[in-house]
């Protein structure tokens, strides 16, 4: 688990200024989740077989014996949230939520095991439309952050639940004969989840998959004219993707469209964002049968990428905007008073004022990466001081300071 430092903070809130623009514009609505669930629920959900709840979760038991379960992802506990309050029966809902999740995995750079995701859940929409919107809001996201060129669209369908089981049996009919050749985890996944065998990172397991049972071979045909719709709409909208027929998710609720958002920016190939639909997991968890899609964006990992691509401007990216502080002694309590009137006067600009000693005073506003530096003395009663530019000096009137910094940030920014 690791901090997040002040330099760091600013394009976290960055990205997540973003996504709540987008998806406000999208009409979709926030819901607050809480970090704890009951066992229980994900193991219901996501699958005991799954490596999830094999060998990740952070489970304890509280002080009434009930095992509990710091969440390992996100749409369990939205499902669980909108059954519990009567949002989703015979309703249409479109929700997002942001957070931190936990699990027991080896760190690496961009995941920990605390880690952060954006999670965008929709409920009560069967078509193939609502997967494509999912698709076409995540495709502006990442033009709007401008990163989009730097990732890739992987498109998959899994089929509904029979055809799923059929394939299932074929692929370990297919790899009973390579068993003591699979890696580890794929020896241990061969009976319990054999789909996630495809997306094995081991170079021989890969190799044996080339003459491996194909899904597609065993979608029924609701599935497949439900693929063939979502990819006619984004083919209409211009958005770019790659047939992956071996991209399952790591998680059992998933069927029909799987999709991931992948990059290369950051060595090795990556996922940013994944989703797809769910529309067994409501009543899987209780309730009325409700069709469900969803996805979730990795905040570590997208960061990273909006840092090693510079996909912010500098301005943003700084931590200030403004340094305040006086020429010579005995002026601090006018300061504090003409720092306020500038606050008021500059909304929405980052003022920070000088409270120390009144030495390497340019030195200190540089070190905290402020764009502009006003340096206030008194003469005859009244204030004025120097605005530093782009280390060029202008003096100035107690009068003409807000207007002078409104220009200058203008053209800073």
């Amino acid at each position: 688990m690791n901090d997040v430092l002040p330099q760091d903070a600013r394009w976290w809130q960055f990205l997540e200024s973003k996504v709540k623009q987008v998806l406000d514009a999208y009409g979709y609505n926030e819901i607050r989740l809480p970090i704890v669930e009951y066992t229980h629920l994900f193991k219901r959900s996501i699958g005991e077989a799954t490596d999830v709840v094999e060998k990740e979760m952070y489970t304890f038991e509280d002080r009434n014996n009930e095992s509990l379960t710091l969440r390992p992802e996100g749409t369990a506990g939205c499902v669980r949230a909108g059954e519990e309050h009567g949002l989703l029966f015979n309703q249409n809902q479109r929700l997002w939520y942001q957070g931190p999740m936990f699990r027991y995995e080896k760190p690496q750079k961009g995941r920990y095991r605390q880690f952060h995701q954006i999670g965008v859940e929709t409920f009560g929409m069967a078509g193939a439309d609502v997967d494509a919107e999912l698709i076409l809001l995540t495709a502006r996201l990442w033009r709007e952050l401008g990163i989009l060129p730097h990732l890739e669209l992987q498109l998959n369908s899994l089929g509904d639940i029979d055809a799923r089981q059929q394939y299932r049996q074929a692929l370990i009919d297919y790899l009973l004969p390579y068993q003591a050749e699979l890696d580890e985890d794929s020896q241990r996944r061969l009976h319990t989840n054999p789909l996630r065998v495809l997306d094995s990172k081991d170079p021989h397991t890969q190799s044996l998959l080339v003459d491996a049972p194909k899904l597609q071979d065993f979608l029924d045909e609701e599935s497949k004219q439900h693929f063939a719709e979502l990819c006619a709409i984004l083919d209409a909208n211009g958005v770019r993707y790659t047939l992956n027929n071996r991209l399952v998710r790591g998680l059992d609720y998933y069927n029909r469209t799987v999709f991931e958002w992948v990059t290369t920016a950051l060595g090795a190939q990556g996922t940013v964002c994944g989703g797809g639909r769910y529309d067994g997991l409501v009543s899987q968890l209780g309730g009325k049968p409700t069709p469900a899609s969803g996805f979730a964006m990795g905040v570590e990992r997208l960061v990273l990428l909006l840092q090693t691509l510079a996909a912010m401007p500098a301005q943003q990216a700084s931590l200030l905007d403004l340094y305040v502080a006086a020429e010579h002694k005995g002026l601090q309590s006018r300061l504090v008073a003409l720092t306020e009137q500038l606050r008021s006067a500059l909304p929405g600009v980052r003022i920070r004022l000088h409270c120390a000693g009144l030495k390497n005073i340019n030195t200190k506003a540089q070190q905290v990466g402020a764009a502009l530096v006003l340096l206030v003395k008194e003469q005859d009663g009244a204030l004025n001081g120097t605005l530093w530019v782009d280390g060029q000096p202008q003096t100035l009137a107690e009068a003409d300071f807000a207007d002078a910094i409104r220009q200058a940030m203008a053209k800073l920014n």
